[in-house]
């Protein structure tokens, strides 16, 4: 009796990545329901921006779990991308107009508040998504036929 899958496992540095995102998808989810149910009208603009952190890297955490698959390849792709883009966005934005992040969010200082785990992260996640491109999510189109 056969148990391989057509999925293959993900194992070492796939595995630990997936762990730290879902653990930063817990603490952000965390953070920002805290902060949305207790006080939203202090800083609307950085709790709404902590929930969307939560939601990215919970989508992020689900694509990278499921990466086999050329659908949820893309869907990683641009969760990360956009953490990556929203990481040095906001952590510039507080620090160029700290008045705006006066009430910290996840990204605020590039990660500061969470040891500089989500500006790190996006890079790993990029890497790995590079390193392992599953095999149903790369084109059979060979590279010429793709440019316009």
């Amino acid at each position: 009796m056969s148990t391989s899958s057509s999925r293959p496992r993900m194992t070492g540095i796939g595995r630990v990545l997936v762990i730290v995102y879902a653990i930063m998808a817990l603490a952000a989810t965390g953070r920002s329901f805290v902060q949305i149910v207790q006080r939203f009208e202090e800083a609307p603009l950085a709790y709404t921006l902590s929930a969307l952190a939560a939601v990215v890297y919970i989508l992020a955490t689900l694509a990278l779990v499921f990466s086999s698959s050329r659908a949820w390849y893309r869907i990683a792709w641009i969760a990360i991308v956009f953490e990556l883009v929203g990481v040095v966005v906001v952590g510039t934005l507080s620090l160029l107009l700290p008045a705006l992040f006066a009430h910290p969010t996840v990204w605020s200082w590039f990660g500061a508040g969470y040891l500089m785990v989500p500006l790190v992260l996006p890079f790993l996640g990029l890497w790995w998504l590079w390193t392992h491109r599953a095999h149903t999510a790369t084109s059979t189109a060979p590279a010429e036929a793709m440019v316009p």
